[in-house]
Formats: structure tokens, sequence, C-alpha cells
């Protein structure tokens, strides 16, 4: 019997899963190895911090997928690969031999640059732990009656999680008895055309958001800027860019330029034909990409194709990645901005298609669909 190991259980793979519960793969063993017992779908995170989700709307349980697929649930943590010897290892267990691997294991964020300050520090990943920081910010806030929060980082989900912050935060305590200030860097939302970049800095002030240009580091008040300026928080969200996990350099896998994992067509290592990659662990040199959630989502399907291929000795399918992204951006209340290869427009109705984008995609993995997937197996 050949085994399958799926490291991580992010949005490549909940596809995988879904797969493997419609139709068992015959003669193969399918660990799932994660750290959680559920994925919270990022695209969806500053409506919930914002109010306007329960957490559960938000997260696929991957206990009861993975029971609907026959795939065997290990949680705990992936602590290395040996590409050479084809061996996984792990926080608890040890280790694991595989015929194919699949990795979807997320990145870290690179809040080095903030570690000293004496503020309470939340990076955005991994999203378990801003969720528990987040929370706990809220109550501390209501308690206090006042709150004075930082984000750093102006790209789409500093933009969204700031302007989601502020609205929460004024929806509990009042405009007038909190602070939402957001460190760009260069600029908001690199990479964007100017109109999306007037629509955001309108959010912004529209909704009491300060932007500050320039960089930021930790200091004990809370963030010292570029210009001298130091700024007291009781909060940091870290909204900054991300590393790789620590442990891919001893891998033995090729890795990209950025030390994520290279991957060409079809999701495939450039270096060892086994192993497989998805989301933000893998870097596309063929046809480089921002990390963003879209592309793991768009991914999944072509990898769980492939991953079944590789297991009966088939050639990889291909897979180009869109070269243009749709981004829908909430802006705290119920509405928010899209951009579109240049275009933009934003709203109430923006909000109202993105709600049911990112509604229709988490009911493929709540528990009604699982359990009609258990009983068609």
């Amino acid at each position: 019997m050949k085994r399958l190991i799926l490291a991580g259980g992010g949005h490549a793979h909940l596809h995988v899963l879904k797969a493997l519960a419609a139709r068992r793969w015959s003669g193969i063993e399918v660990l799932l190895v994660t750290p959680t017992l559920r994925q919270i779908y990022s695209g969806m995170v500053p409506g919930w911090m914002a109010g306007h989700y329960a957490l559960d709307q938000c997260a696929a349980l991957l206990e009861p997928l993975a029971r609907a697929a026959g795939v065997r649930l290990m949680q705990e943590s992936v602590t290395g690969v040996d590409a050479e010897q084809r061996l996984l290892r792990t926080s608890a267990s040890g280790e694991f031999s595989y015929d194919v691997l699949s990795l979807d294991i997320g990145a870290q964020v690179d809040s080095s640059c903030l570690a000293a300050t004496g503020a309470t520090l939340l990076p955005i990943r991994p999203l378990e732990a801003f969720v528990v920081g987040w929370n706990r910010q809220v109550e501390l806030a209501k308690q206090r009656s006042t709150a004075n929060l930082v984000v750093v980082g102006a790209g789409a989900a500093g933009v969204e999680l700031a302007l989601a912050a502020r609205y929460r935060l004024a929806s509990e305590l009042g405009g007038n008895n909190i602070q939402v200030s957001l460190i760009a860097g260069s600029g908001l939302m690199p990479g964007h055309g100017q109109s999306i970049v007037q629509r955001v800095r309108h959010a912004l002030r529209e909704h009491g958001v300060v932007e500050m240009p320039g960089y930021a580091a930790g200091s004990p008040e809370g963030l010292l800027l570029d210009n001298g300026a130091e700024i007291a928080a009781d909060a940091i969200i870290a909204a900054t860019g991300v590393r790789p996990h620590t442990w891919l350099a001893g891998s033995g896998l090729d890795l990209a330029g950025d030390g994520f994992v290279a991957v060409a067509e079809g999701q495939q290592s450039v270096s060892h034909p086994e192993v497989f990659a998805g989301g933000d662990v893998a870097s596309r040199i063929d046809a480089p990409h921002a990390k963003s959630g879209v592309y793991a989502v768009r991914a999944g399907p072509v990898l769980t194709t492939n991953l079944e291929r590789a297991l009966a000795g088939q050639a990889p399918v291909s897979y180009q990645p869109q070269k243009r992204t749709l981004y829908l951006l909430a802006t705290g209340p119920r509405k928010a901005i899209m951009s579109w290869n240049g275009l933009s427009a934003g709203g109430n109705w923006v909000w109202r298609w993105k709600d049911w984008i990112d509604r229709r995609f988490m009911s493929q993995y709540h528990d009604r669909e699982i359990t009609m997937s258990e009983q068609g197996t």
C-alpha cells in the first residue's frame, strides 16, 4: 500500500479532503498532519473581527472532513522533511515515510523588526493564535473603555484588519475612545493601481483610521518610526511580510529565492517529483505570483489531480495560475472595495458579492456537506 502524507490543513488540502470524501483512492493510505483541528478561512477573518460572522462560519473542521475522506488525522506540527529519504518529521510521533508528500503548511509572519515592542504583539499568523489574541484585546479594551491599536503593514491584509478593528472597537466603545493607526511603509496597497489606492485612502479617512507613512520598529512604548517619532500602543497587529518555516532550509528540497519550496507546473517540486506544494509554502518559479489565499484555493483541484496521478506513476497535469486577481477588500461596516486589473469600485453591493463568494466557499466544508459525503461513501 502506498502512503500519501498531507502536511498541513490549508486551503488547497481542503479540496483534496473533499475529493477523497467523494471517492477514495484504492490502495492508498492517507495521513493528514496538522497542528490544529480546523482551518480558518483568511478571507473571512476581517468580517469576523468586525463582528459580522461567528468564528465557526469562517472555519472548516478537519476531523469530520478527514473521517469522511478515510484519512488518518494526526494533530501535531511538521518539524522537518528529509526529501532524499522520503521522510517527514513531526513534533510528537517522530518520522513517517511517504511515497508522495504534499505540503500546504502556509508561512510565518516576519515580525522580527517588532520584537522589542512593549505592546502586545499580534502577528496575523498563525490564525489560531491571532484569533485568541484579538478576542483578548477586545475584552481588555472593554475593561479600560479605551483602545490604542496600531496595524503595521499596508497591503490588502493590513488595510482590511485596520478597518475591521476600528469598526469593532468603535461599536464596543464609541468612536471617541479609540485610536487605530496604520503604518504604511512606502505607501498603501503596494503593487496596486492609483484608483484602488485612492479608494482605500478614502475608506481609511472615512472610518477614522490614521495612515502613517514610514517604517516601524518595536520600542518599549510601542513603536519607533524611521523619522524618529515614537508611538504608544496597547497592541500591534503585524501584517508584515511572510517568511518560510525554518526547517525548510534543511529539507533537501530546492527552494526559490524567497526560501519557499520551488514548484513548477502542476505544483510539483522542481527537485523531487514525489513532492508537491500549494498555498504560501510554495513559490512558482515558472509563473511567479503573490502569496494570496486566492491562489491556494485555485491550486486545490490541480493539486488533487496530480497527487492521484503521482501515486499511480503518471505525469502531472499542468496548471498556470491566473495573471490577474480579483481583490475584494472588506472596509469595516458591510461595505467593500473591489479591485480588478486597474479598475475599482466600492459600496454595499461589493460587500454582498464578497459575502456570497465567501459563504459559498465555506459551505463546501461545513458539517451538513460532510455528512452527505459520508453517506455517499
